[in-house]
């Protein structure tokens, strides 16, 4: 009887084990490194190379795509913002990781890339300043379509100031109305037919007025 009793015990206990494996999900293990590794992610500025691979290592687990930012400390506290980095496949994952996430006093923890100043922009030895872009709105169906006006622009160059555009967008806008409430991009000079345009830093109030009246 005492064996039996054993083997039930030790029989249950390894049904235990594998139900608990079972029930862990990459978002719980993410959370649990987290936590392990607090001061470390805190205080990135440190070893931040080494620190920022080791993140991104175990935010890869959750989702390939899944990236993050860093607010600066406040106090004790810093922000910690969960990306998809636009990757639309990747948006669950954001809410998911997000929803899990233990009660971190230190941190604040923001889903999807937020609202930001824009900020002047330089890449590839050209320059573009903030206060010389505008952004036009246009219906497209249930979303709007932005045209983006930045001087300087030609069809020669136009994959680097589309790039240029997708970043002022990110930042007016945040990640997650860009992706879920904008429909086409445009970018061109500006001429005539760009009457109306919303200089790039009152663009936002626009853009959810616009959404506002539907």
């Amino acid at each position: 009887m005492r064996t039996r009793r054993t083997l039930l015990i030790a029989l249950m206990s390894i049904l235990g084990f594998f139900a608990g494996r079972a029930q862990a999900s990459p978002e719980a293990d993410f959370w649990k490194w987290f936590q392990k590794n607090e001061a470390a992610l805190f205080e990135f500025e440190r070893d931040q190379e080494k620190t920022f691979d080791r993140l991104a290592t175990e935010m890869h687990k959750v989702h390939p795509s899944l990236t993050f930012e860093f607010g600066p400390k406040q106090g004790n506290q810093r922000e910690f913002v969960i990306s998809a980095d636009g990757i639309r496949d990747a948006f669950p994952k954001v809410e998911s990781l997000y929803a899990s996430a233990p009660p971190l006093p230190k941190w604040k923890l923001i889903k999807f890339r937020p609202r930001r100043e824009p900020m002047d922009l330089q890449y590839g030895g050209v320059s573009v300043k903030v206060s010389s872009v505008s952004v036009l709105i246009q219906p497209d169906g249930q979303k709007v379509g932005l045209t983006v006006i930045i001087p300087g622009y030609t069809k020669e160059n136009h994959k680097t100031y589309a790039g240029f555009a997708f970043l002022f967008l990110d930042q007016a806008l945040g990640e997650f109305d860009v992706e879920t409430r904008v429909g086409f991009i445009e970018v061109q000079a500006p001429s005539s037919a760009s009457s109306g345009a919303h200089p790039l830093h009152e663009f936002p109030k626009a853009f959810d007025m616009f959404f506002a009246k539907k």
